[in-house]
């Protein structure tokens, strides 16, 4: 049976950190992926190598055995090779403690079982962890280190798989069978970007720092409050960064999704006898035709002035409402000219005619 040189696999040295070999083992993987590699068997036994690898060097007990064996893999041989205990009297490995079990126990608790589920075959690991670390010697095929019932370091093996795998993009089906990809287990950051209606209608970018860098993003025209723009593998350690925008409240326009409100104030003479009134839009100024007699709140609709439809084509509308600003400060003559306007129309009383009309329904 072939020693198996795990450092070697990830590509790291003896003394390489945690973080080293967690970096290492999501390179690997990401490149050797079955999704990644269809149908390409070297990728596939590289993968199942690599999560081997790591699977024993990510955890610090077998880490600690594993790198005790290494110097006496000559002498467990010659003490009996992969039908021997090596954890058992005279193995290389005596006095260590099996997860779950005291140390000096001499030899594993029979109700600890350790099953690993690969993406290929039943076997799972190598014959080699099988029988270092996983109870060779009973020939149990599914015996593995990757997952026990009631063992420390089997389920502390197989969280952090499952934790590799989420961080680069990976994760493990319902089964626990196979890795699969699934970007929703990614981790994420979410940033806030404050915008004015006028940023918001155009488009504009911001400087946002994630992990102490800068990063320009672009924000896309026809943004609201509340809007998530989902920007790929920008977040930490490669995961996705979420843009909340928040737009400020506007001075002039109310915003009601894609369509956007405003008041205008005109004169009473513009009411009374009608006038093309400019109004100011997002988009320019235009001219509003006001009918004689206009009444006061009166809306009007602007096709297509409104704001950009987000992932959508075309804009939203703005509705214009008057505001009749009476005159003020008449003059003595003023005054008498209203009057004789007065008593040449004939307007009946609005609260009058208002009472009726209830009255009448």
């Amino acid at each position: 049976m072939e020693y198996r040189d795990y450092y070697k696999t990830l590509g790291v040295p003896r003394t390489a950190s945690q973080a080293e070999i967690k970096k290492a083992f999501r390179k690997l993987a990401r490149e050797h992926h079955p999704d990644r590699n269809a149908g390409d068997k070297t990728a596939e036994k590289r993968f199942k190598d690599v999560n081997e690898a790591h699977a024993v060097l990510s955890d610090p007990d077998k880490r600690k055995r594993y790198d005790s064996l290494g110097a006496d893999w000559e002498r467990f041989q010659r003490t009996g090779g992969p039908n021997a205990d090596p954890f058992g009297p005279g193995g290389p490995f005596a006095g260590y403690a099996w997860a779950g079990e005291p140390a000096g126990g001499g030899g594993r608790s029979g109700n600890v079982r350790y099953e690993f589920h690969s993406s290929g075959d039943a076997a799972g690991f190598s014959d080699f962890f099988r029988t270092v670390f996983g109870g060779g010697a009973q020939g149990d095929p599914r015996s593995a280190g990757g997952r026990a019932a009631g063992a420390r370091g089997g389920a502390a093996t197989e969280a952090t798989l499952e934790e590799m795998l989420a961080g680069m993009g990976l994760g493990l089906d319902p089964a626990g069978s196979r890795p699969r990809s699934t970007a929703t287990r990614r981790s994420h950051a979410e940033a806030t970007a404050e915008l004015t209606l006028e940023e918001a209608f155009t488009g504009t970018t911001r400087l946002i720092e994630i992990d102490g860098k800068r990063l320009e993003i672009t924000i896309p025209r026809g943004v609201d409050t509340g809007t998530r723009i989902r920007l790929s593998g920008k977040g930490p350690g490669g995961g996705d960064l979420v843009v909340v925008p928040r737009v400020r409240p506007h001075a002039v326009f109310r915003r009601k999704g894609p369509d956007l409100e405003r008041d205008l104030p005109i004169t009473l003479r513009e009411a009374l006898l009608g006038a093309d009134v400019p109004v100011t839009t997002l988009k320019g100024r235009v001219l509003l035709t006001i009918p004689p007699e206009t009444q006061n709140g009166r809306t009007f609709r602007l096709r297509g002035q409104g704001m950009p439809r987000f992932r959508g084509d075309g804009s939203g509308d703005l509705y214009v409402k008057t505001r009749v600003v009476l005159p003020s400060g008449l003059s003595g003559k003023a005054q008498a000219a209203a009057e004789q306007l007065f008593e040449l129309v004939d307007q009946p009383d609005p609260r009058t005619a208002r009472t009726s009309a209830k009255t009448a329904n």
